[in-house]
């Protein structure tokens, strides 16, 4: 059996990581700057995270949700905790794209409505959420899964408000930051208005957090920049450190009914032993706090190289503008510069770098990056 081809592998196979660095099997060490799509939160093979899950693993091994789990409990109590939360629940699923459709579903469930509006280069997973195209017309429709989905442009409230106006509109959902799209962060005056039209409207605000929050642009949720409180956040990526899990945080006002959202692997034991361990680090070790510092640091630093665009991002999640194209620079890098990076378009690289960073490996990274470009 072959693989299906639909991305591209380059022919690297890393044997062994350790906290910002990895290993190929001919010994060669790489300096992640990428963290396998922002999943790496608290850096590689980190020694809690690797004991919490021995320690589940000799205690009963995997174990489904079908099931009441003491573990799901406690990590909803240190997730509500850490990310200001407190009051509300959590549902546990195990990818992105899982978390935004049960998002979804939870909406069109409480209002009853059958259309939702994302937002020109939004990316939301493989949902019916997701588009990642450049140019579209002000009100472009797309029906996906029974699903009328309907893309307004970027940071133009009006035309939130002229469709959420209709009563028709059971969601909106939009990233704290834009990843696919190229490191796009939102207007926190843009999130405050859609916040209050979403109110207005009774439109549950779905905050796509999978690939900004847990620290990433440092603060726990890229949202709370502009200080307001979406009505569900879903989140994944960071959340297990690798391990595949996600989620959605949920306000006090959906009734929880039997039967209405379910999964099969969703807040597992081991799941859950792993994003125990990834709070724990991130609260020990302040990496909230050093996403924050080393993000900002890292942007300065960058806005200095005469070559580059331009800088955009939060925290350690940064994109970086060229006017041409960047398939021979992040060759370079990855091949002759040993740093992994991440690419949106054609000319945009993606920094997402383990939130451990430390100031001497950004100045090593920004030292490789100079070598490259010349």
């Amino acid at each position: 059996m072959n693989f299906f081809d639909v991305y591209p592998r380059y022919q690297i196979e890393p044997v062994r990581a350790q906290g910002c660095k990895v290993y190929d099997k001919n010994g060669v060490e790489y300096l992640d700057f990428y963290g396998g799509h922002a999943v790496i939160s608290i850096g590689h093979a980190h020694p809690k995270y690797i004991a919490k899950i021995t320690e589940q693993l000799h205690k009963i091994g995997f174990y489904s949700n079908s099931v009441l789990i003491p573990l799901q409990d406690e990590y909803a109590e240190k997730l509500g905790k850490a990310s200001g939360y407190p009051d509300y629940s959590l549902f546990m699923v195990n990818s992105g794209a899982e978390a935004n459709e049960n998002a979804l579903k939870l909406a069109a469930y409480y209002n009853g409505r059958k259309k939702m509006v994302a937002f020109k280069n939004g990316f939301h997973g493989r949902t019916a959420a997701a588009v990642r195209v450049t140019d579209i017309p002000k009100y472009w429709t797309s029906n996906v899964m029974d699903l009328e989905t309907i893309f307004l442009p970027w940071n133009d409230i009006e035309a939130v408000r002229e469709t959420l106006q209709k009563g028709d509109v059971s969601s909106v959902i939009i990233e704290g930051i834009q990843g696919i799209g190229g490191i796009i962060v939102p207007d926190p005056q843009f999130l405050q208005q859609l916040r209050e039209v979403c109110t207005e409207t009774d439109t549950v605000l779905i905050l796509d957090e999978i690939q900004s929050g847990f620290g990433r642009s440092g603060k726990f949720f890229a949202h709370q920049y502009a200080g307001i409180r979406p009505d569900i956040i879903t989140v994944a990526k960071g959340m297990g450190n690798g391990f595949p899990i996600s989620g959605i945080l949920i306000a006090p006002k959906f009734p929880a009914v039997h039967g209405q959202l379910g999964t099969t692997f969703g807040g597992n034991q081991l799941a859950c032993a792993a994003a125990i361990a990834v709070l724990e680090v991130m609260e020990e070790e302040n990496l909230v706090e050093n996403a924050a510092r080393i993000g900002a640091y890292l942007m300065d630093e960058l806005k200095k190289f005469p070559q580059i665009k331009e800088v955009r991002g939060q925290g350690l999640m940064i994109g970086i503008e060229f006017d041409e194209s960047i398939g021979p620079l992040r060759d370079r890098l990855l091949f002759e510069q040993h740093v992994f990076t991440g690419s949106t378009k054609t000319h945009i690289f993606r920094l997402l770098p383990p939130l451990c960073v430390s100031k001497e490996l950004a100045d090593e990274f920004l030292k490789r990056l100079n070598n490259a470009l010349q």
